[in-house]
């Protein structure tokens, strides 16, 4: 049985919800509360470790425990990212490309084992562990990323984020309109996520002298804590419906 959400408009909007929270989360922890980033990173790499283990022993899918994974893996590549970014002196351009080559890696390594990346053949422990592990590493290349183009590109938060939402809507119409592989433009658009909630989270978060809206890390981490938490709700709730009538079904067969 998939542990893995069916990929709709939904879980689209989760995704950026949850990857913007994870900008944001990570960075009211590592500079508000000043904790710094490797004391940030130690906690939420805990964090992720304890989600993980958690939804690989679970049986089927939980819409809570997978968003949970998710947000982790957000938070803790924020925090990762900037420890190499900033902590050891990496800088972002650097960072970004030791990253992408790590993901691109363990894609390479999952062709190669599994056959196929594509998230609906995710049935095994080993699989369902790549899967995790490649999404741990696009959040944190994610968020180099979204910082390059924040700040050393010249573009700024703003244009930033619209420069990344452009090449999503790319990828969303090539979709529609192309025979490109599904599983790539799934990747791609999953990789791309993760910037444009990094550059957007910077546009809510930052002051209104650094092009930001001043939202700061604390209002913008409950507003978009909220609006992840009904998203899961109402999945948690359609999720239990289609396992009863699944029961049900199987009872009268």
């Amino acid at each position: 049985m998939s542990k893995i959400p069916q990929i709709t408009l939904a879980f689209w909007v989760m995704k950026i919800c949850a990857t913007t929270l994870g900008e944001t989360a990570g960075d009211l922890l590592s500079q508000t509360m000043n904790v710094g980033y490797a004391g940030s990173s130690v906690i939420l790499i805990g964090m992720f470790a304890a989600t993980l283990v958690a939804q690989l022993l679970a049986k089927r899918y939980h819409p809570l425990l997978y968003w949970a994974v998710i947000l982790t893996t957000s938070t803790a590549g924020t925090t990762m990212s900037d420890y190499m970014d900033r902590t050891l002196g990496l800088g972002y351009a650097k960072g970004a490309m030791i990253l992408l080559t790590i993901l691109l890696c363990i894609f390479a390594y999952w062709r190669l084992t599994a056959g196929s990346l594509s998230v609906a053949n995710i049935q095994s422990f080993k699989v369902e562990m790549l899967y995790w592990v490649a999404i741990l590493f696009s959040n944190t290349l994610g968020t180099a990323l979204g910082d390059f183009l924040a700040d050393d590109s010249g573009l700024g938060f703003a244009g930033g984020a619209i420069l990344i939402g452009s090449l999503l809507a790319v990828v969303t119409l090539c979709f529609y309109v192309t025979k490109i592989s599904r599983v790539l433009l799934f990747w791609l658009a999953f990789v791309l996520t993760r910037p444009f909630g990094a550059t957007l989270g910077d546009v809510l978060t930052k002051s209104g002298d650094q092009g930001g809206l001043n939202f700061g890390t604390k209002g913008s981490s409950a507003v978009l804590a909220a609006i992840l938490t009904a998203f899961v709700v109402s999945a948690t709730i359609e999720n239990n419906k289609r396992t009863s009538q699944a029961a049900a079904g199987d009872a009268v067969g």
